[in-house]
């Protein structure tokens, strides 16, 4: 079967190696559609491919659509907001992330903006340590465990809010558990926001729990941009002059909060969490072995589209 890899941003050439290592192995076609342009390109692609690996790619209906022989398509990341999962459950085609094979990549670069953000943004000034600071982990899934587990070891204290974890999970690995949102953005120097962007939690980060942070509150996103609320987080760093916000994708009204609040607000210059070569390694060697088992014995454990 032909196995596609539809990347704008290639992987490392070592993760195209090992992908094809895995798809030639299984005796399938490995083909590659990296750095395109437009979407016809893609489309062009996809015709005939029985199963897909995409990074950041967005995957939509017209894609979907394109597509004569798509079985699967696995997005090579734990996001996976990128794919029209609708377009996919109306076609029969299995969707997939890789869960966990850039957790660590994103949790190194949570605290690497903390203490940036602490330093002033490494500008003359004196700044502030993170040992003896708390850290409030919003959702303490793959990610969220790992930033707990490196702040740590900066000597942080670490507390944690999500109710889908039961607190003796989290009392067994040293973090202390709330059982409310705001309760963590009321007692933390720093929260760093590792939950989805669903409907549930869009624009759902905003004045009610903002406001409530300690001052000198630094709030650290590498989740998605879509989880703030942009114009009640505009409010409250004009009402509160001691509050910081650093995010790895930059909000839409980025340029307005920077003109106002300067090295208050940091953004990347594009989504960075999973840009190192271990995660783009092992992302894609996850998402080709996924495929292959998909292909052979109909395993579906990583489905998002049940």
């Amino acid at each position: 079967m032909k196995i596609l890899v539809a990347t704008d941003k290639p992987f490392a050439k070592v993760a195209v190696d090992g992908i094809r290592s895995i798809v030639e192995g299984a005796d399938h076609t490995l083909a590659l559609l990296e750095k395109y342009t437009t979407p016809e390109e893609l489309y062009a692609a996809v015709v005939d491919a029985d199963a897909m690996i995409v990074r950041s790619d967005k995957v939509t209906k017209e894609v979907i659509a394109a597509s004569q022989n798509l079985k699967i398509v696995v997005r090579a990341g734990a996001g996976y907001d990128n794919l029209d999962l609708t377009a996919c459950t109306e076609r029969g085609i299995v969707a997939m992330n890789t869960p966990g094979q850039n957790s660590n990549a994103v949790a190194e670069l949570a605290l690497g903006m903390m203490v940036y953000m602490a330093r002033n943004t490494f500008q003359p000034g004196t700044g502030s340590e993170l040992k003896g600071k708390k850290l409030g982990v919003h959702a303490y899934g793959n990610i969220g465990r790992l930033v707990a587990g490196i702040a740590k070891g900066f000597g942080m204290e670490v507390y944690a809010y999500d109710p889908f974890v039961s607190a003796d999970v989290m009392t067994k690995e040293g973090v202390q558990c709330v059982n409310f949102a705001e309760e963590l953005y009321a007692n933390c120097h720093y929260v760093s926001l590792n939950i989805p962007a669903n409907a549930q939690t869009k624009g759902s980060i905003g004045a009610a729990l903002l406001s409530k942070m300690p001052k000198g509150g630094c709030v650290i996103n590498t989740a998605r941009k879509e989880v703030m609320n942009e114009d009640e987080l505009a409010q409250v760093l004009e009402e509160r002059q001691d509050l910081k916000y650093s995010t790895d994708v930059a909000p839409d009204n980025f340029a307005l909060l920077k003109e106002k609040f300067g090295a208050r607000v940091f953004a990347t210059p594009k989504k960075m969490g999973a840009e190192t070569a271990e995660a783009n390694i092992n992302a894609g060697l996850a998402a080709a072995n996924q495929i292959v088992k998909f292909l052979a014995t109909g395993d579906k454990t990583f489905q998002v589209n049940k």
